[in-house]
């Protein structure tokens, strides 16, 4: 049987509150220890945190594969160290003005998969050290490209200089750096001025729980299974002998189950429908279920 305590809430943060702070605050609602979020928030960002508590922390990962999306507005014509608000903002001295069909004629490129340079002022870690905490010391930093998968990036208002946008994208996508790149291609320059996380994977900002509205009773009745985190994933059922033997780390030989014949990664579920672990390829062809995920449900 699932514990009572471990499940999802996505939680609606406000903007000024730090993704750490959602996670401290449904901890104390539910009087829980083993509590994280699936995915850093800027402060300054309103959005979905999408928070795991007690074993459903162990699926972290695979919220990771789960696309983000946004709606963000950007201030052109200007620029700071953080590439928002957070920092001195300048104004560049008699700035390009795009007009609509050139920003649209850009944006082809920054869609799909696309090569990105984190923020200055992000968590990315140098030399063992936070980029911002770096940054803030006057530091040069030298952060590497990443990869990034931009599945969605439409105008959806513009008027000088304020350019607004929706977005579809891989977890790790800097909306920031999207609106500084975009704007440089531009000839110009770009801050974030503002930006709302309205979906992470299947969790949307209208259903999640507002913050201030989380106590012991709400986080109660806003805990979703931890099924819900692997959704995405092929699904089979394992009767009692086989979720026994995979337990005690024998191989489940999965081959006639069609739905699961190339996937890498299997939910298994008993027969009650909970879930019971993750199911891995194995070398041979078969699946085993990792015992390190025995018990998420």
């Amino acid at each position: 049987m699932r514990h009572p305590h471990s499940g999802l809430i996505p939680v609606d943060k406000p903007p000024g509150v730090s993704s750490r702070r959602v996670v401290d605050a449904v901890a104390r609602a539910l009087a829980m220890k083993t509590v994280g979020h699936a995915g850093t928030l800027d402060p300054l960002a309103r959005g979905v945190v999408v928070v795991c508590v007690g074993n459903a922390t162990k699926l972290v990962d695979y919220l990771h594969e789960l696309p983000k999306q946004y709606a963000a507005s950007f201030l052109l014509g200007r620029s700071s160290p953080s590439d928002d608000f957070e920092t001195a903002v300048e104004e560049e001295i008699d700035p390009a003005r795009p007009d609509r069909a050139a920003i649209e004629a850009a944006l082809p490129a920054f869609r799909g998969q696309i090569l990105q340079r984190p923020c200055d002022y992000s968590a990315v870690h140098v030399d063992g050290k936070r980029a911002y905490s770096l940054a803030r010391k006057g530091r040069e930093i030298d952060l590497p490209l990443k990869p990034v998968r931009i599945d969605r990036l439409d105008v959806v208002g513009y008027e000088w200089p304020r350019l607004e946008v929706e977005i579809i994208c891989s977890a790790g996508t800097f909306v920031r750096a999207l609106g500084r790149d975009l704007a440089m291609a531009l000839g110009t320059r770009g801050v974030m001025e503002s930006l709302v996380r309205t979906a992470s994977g299947p969790f949307r900002l209208c259903d999640a729980t507002p913050l201030d509205g989380i106590d012991p009773d709400t986080a109660r009745a806003a805990l979703l299974p931890p099924l819900v985190a692997v959704a995405h994933l092929p699904r089979t059922v394992l009767a009692a002998e086989q979720l026994d033997r995979a337990v005690r780390g024998g191989l489940i030989d999965l081959t006639d189950v069609e739905t699961t014949a190339q996937a890498p990664a299997v939910a298994a579920v008993d027969t009650a429908g909970e879930l019971v672990g993750i199911l891995r390829r194995h070398d041979s062809g078969h699946h085993r279920l990792r015992p390190n995920f025995r018990g998420v449900g």
